[in-house]
């Protein structure tokens, strides 16, 4: 399976945020879509990511409050990102490896969807239990021996 098949399933809805917005203001984005990330976008380029550990980290830092922190001042700067042709597995093994929820999904400069862990991890139960499914049929369907001699 490749990262297309999920976005194809879930859609290529896409919440954005310019670097210069309040925090405060992304946070309440990101609860009204109950959402774990936005795309930081400048004059139309993505630069990074903003997903609740860097507003939980803020949130430590500064006693609790956000203040008038702004985007720009804690979202994470160059992250892992994957392409539409990447294998489902693949990606997953990367996420683990480098601690990522949420994998922003780039075709050359464009920005075709985010995809998180709980999205991979749906689109691998899926196609293992496909998968499964198929290969209990088979079994069962398979010829008798007697019958065959």
């Amino acid at each position: 399976m490749l990262v297309r098949e999920i976005l194809r399933i879930k859609g290529h809805t896409l919440f954005t945020t310019p670097p210069e917005r309040s925090l405060l203001s992304a946070v309440e984005v990101m609860a009204e879509h109950d959402i774990g990330s936005l795309v930081v976008m400048d004059h139309g380029r993505m630069v990074g990511m903003l997903t609740f550990a860097e507003v939980l980290k803020a949130l430590a830092d500064h006693g609790g409050a956000l203040g008038e922190a702004s985007v720009a001042q804690i979202y994470a700067r160059d992250p892992l990102t994957a392409t539409p042709d990447l294998d489902v597995m693949e990606l997953r093994r990367v996420m683990l490896e480098r601690h990522a929820r949420y994998v922003p999904v780039m075709e050359g400069t464009t920005l075709q969807g985010v995809v998180s862990f709980h999205d991979v991890a749906k689109a691998v139960y899926e196609e293992q239990s496909f998968e499964n499914r198929m290969l209990k049929s088979y079994i069962k369907n398979w010829p008798d021996e007697e019958a065959t001699t």
